[in-house]
């Protein structure tokens, strides 16, 4: 007999939801692609990507099409083996390859002999993107027979797979052509840049796999093609490119054991900051993992005892520390592995306590080895770290400094910000404002129980080119330490900030721009959890502004104009271009860009932490005409400029 609880009708087994098939993935889309909006859409091209990648991986595929299709949809076409089209043992009814894309949880990864290492879980990739498809097609070359097989509306057969005649001459492989829904997506238009950056890493780090991208759209034909025979070496030379190397030579190494491998290529550069990079089984390991820990640990031993043996630290002097050492280092740590254990839905971190041993073995013995080698090399990384440890001296200095003041100063908070009256940081806001004239404006304008100012003066300083001691002293950095809460690198604490809504307000105009890369730079490099965790938001003041009967109505950019006058094309008003953010009264700049529920704000994410690195290091370090090239390339696509 069903129990009554308090408050409830009956709870019995009647009320028990079964959900079979893949009616799963289209209730909660979220659960299997993490969202449905841009993230989730590109998800999908990435999981018949990692499929064909798992071939490569396994040896049997050496080329891997993607291709954009002019009605919108997505096509990748692989030459490995081609999925089994026989009748599968547990389903006698269906093929193995109906299996594959109508079950969850089926596929070649849960054991057995189809792939010693892989990405993903092969079933669940490849049903997820039919239950989320208004159509998909299913070809496959295999023992030299073609094979199709369609489906309709979330993964629906059209009919059994069938053998539609031979192949063409000496063909493999898999071909998925498939089609996003619109009813799941909040927009089904791929964007090609996305697509291809995620493309490029994978031939990066799969030595000598060509992948050839094309996007057939009208008016945004493009053709690329990746195949790097160098792998992560040419990955690492790619990365610091952008950069003044510290020398010319990449360094790399790679350790093979029985159920693992791991891979490591390494250069310095000039510059302040570490950008280490990993992946397991070809997914990116964004918030590290053992494979990091390992590497980090054995390189700090490793780099202390070839300073020590060469005589480049002296006896009396303490060693190096690691942060130090890693000043400036751009490297690649790539492992594959049998039975890969990621931490948290996102497989942002690897916990295979074994891989932290192997990497760490691998490091110790040659990476040393590597130093011996090259003795020049060597000592220009350990003279490089020296210095290093002495700035870090004085950022201390810094630090102890900022926080001395903060004491004596009682709350510690700098005396231009304007605060809110909340003290919860889940509905506080700070916006941090452009010059004087519009602190004023924004002061006005705010709602004061939760929205803070902070006006900062002019441009904060390039921290792409400083040093943590300089960027500490200077004055408008520590109005920004102070007022956000958390501290910065390598000590920041996302538990400490004070507000959870951070917007950048900056005109809409050449400067405004610069202000906006500026703090942008900041955050990614010394508060990159702040970016990561999407606290961070600029602020989207409209250009211009025209009367609808009595009403002023406001339009973002030159295209929401275009849209307004192709739909209104009576129109008669000549449109006001709007000043800049301190030229506007306070309740034009609360109706525009300060009100929750008028304004528009673009929340910054780093999806791809090596896209972002190289994205700041061309656009603020100091190669001018490879950042007036990324401008002119990246002009048109007005959604990337605006980040």
């Amino acid at each position: 007999m069903a129990e009554k609880t308090k408050g409830s009708e009956t709870y019995g087994a009647g009320d028990i939801t079964v959900l079979e098939g893949l009616d799963p993935v289209r209730i909660r889309p979220g659960m299997y692609i993490g969202s449905t909006g841009p993230a989730g859409l590109h998800h999908l091209i990435r999981e018949i990507v990692d499929n064909a990648v798992d071939e490569a991986m396994a040896g049997y595929c050496t080329r891997i099409d993607v291709t954009l299709l002019k009605d919108g949809g997505c096509r990748v076409e692989d030459n490995g083996r081609g999925i089994p089209t026989e009748p599968h043992p547990s389903y006698p009814d269906r093929s193995a390859a109906e299996v594959v894309y109508t079950m969850l949880h089926a596929g070649g990864k849960f054991g057995g002999s189809g792939y010693k290492v892989s990405g993903g879980l092969h079933g669940v990739g490849a049903s997820v993107v039919n239950a989320l498809s208004t159509q998909l097609i299913l070809e496959i070359d295999r023992d030299g027979d073609h094979y199709e097989m369609s489906f309709h509306d979330g993964g629906h057969p059209d009919g059994p797979l069938k053998m539609t005649g031979p192949s063409k001459k000496g063909a493999s492989g898999t071909t998925v052509t498939f089609w996003p829904d619109a009813t799941i997506f909040d927009d089904v238009e791929f964007r090609a840049q996305t697509v291809v950056e995620r493309l490029q890493v994978m031939a990066y780090l799969n030595k000598g796999l060509e992948i050839r991208f094309a996007d057939k759209r009208e008016g945004r034909e493009l053709q690329e093609v990746f195949k790097y025979n160098g792998g992560i070496v040419d990955f690492v030379k790619h990365l610091n490119s952008s950069k003044e190397s510290l020398f010319r030579k990449v360094g790399s190494y790679e350790q093979i054991e029985t159920d693992m491998e791991v891979e490591v290529a390494f250069q310095w550069n000039t510059g302040y900051h570490e950008s280490i990079f990993s992946f397991a089984n070809g997914i990116a390991t964004i918030e590290g993992g053992m494979h990091e820990e390992g590497f980090r640990k054995a390189l700090t031993n490793v780099v202390n005892r070839y300073a020590r043996k060469r005589n480049l630290l002296k006896e009396k002097e303490p060693n190096l520390e690691g942060n130090d050492i890693r000043e400036g280092i751009t490297a690649i740590i790539s492992v594959r592995l049998r039975e890969p254990q990621f931490e948290g839905q996102t497989k942002g971190k690897l916990g295979n306590v074994p891989v932290r041993s192997l990497v760490e073995r691998a490091t110790n013995t040659k990476l040393a080895d590597w130093l011996e080698e090259n003795p020049k090399e060597g000592s220009q990384i350990v003279q490089k770290a020296v210095v290093a440890a002495r700035a870090s001296a004085a950022a201390k200095q810094a630090r102890d400094l900022t926080r001395r003041k903060s004491a004596l100063d009682g709350a510690g908070l700098p005396g231009k910000l304007v605060d809110c009256s909340s003290r919860d940081p889940r509905e506080s806001e700070l916006f941090i404002v452009e010059g004087n004239s519009a602190g004023g404006s924004a002061k006005d304008a705010r709602d004061p129980a939760h929205q803070a100012i902070l006006p900062i003066r002019g441009k904060i300083l390039n921290v792409e080119r400083a040093r943590a001691d300089k960027m500490l002293r200077n004055a408008e950095i520590q109005a920004l330490i102070a007022a956000i809460g958390g501290g910065i690198f390598p000590e920041f604490d996302l538990t400490k900030i004070r507000y959870h809504k951070i917007i950048v307000l900056a005109d809409a105009d050449v400067d405004g721009s610069h202000i906006r890369t500026l703090l942008l730079t900041f955050f990614f490099r010394q508060m990159q959890e702040l970016v990561e965790a999407g606290h961070i938001y600029v602020a989207q003041p409209p250009l211009f502004s025209t009367l609808v009967g009595k009403e002023k109505q406001y339009l973002k950019d030159e295209a929401a104009k275009g849209a307004f006058l192709a739909a209104n094309p009576d129109h008669k008003h000549e449109f006001q271009r709007l000043k800049g953010l301190g030229e506007m009264d306070f309740d034009e700049l609360k109706d525009t860009t300060m009100d929750p529920v008028k304004r528009s704000l673009l929340q910054i994410t780093v999806e791809q932490a090596v896209t972002a690195d190289d994205v700041c290091s061309i656009l603020m370090g100091e190669d001018v005409p490879r950042r007036r090239h990324f401008i002119q390339t990246n002009a048109r696509d007005v959604r990337f400029l605006d980040i």
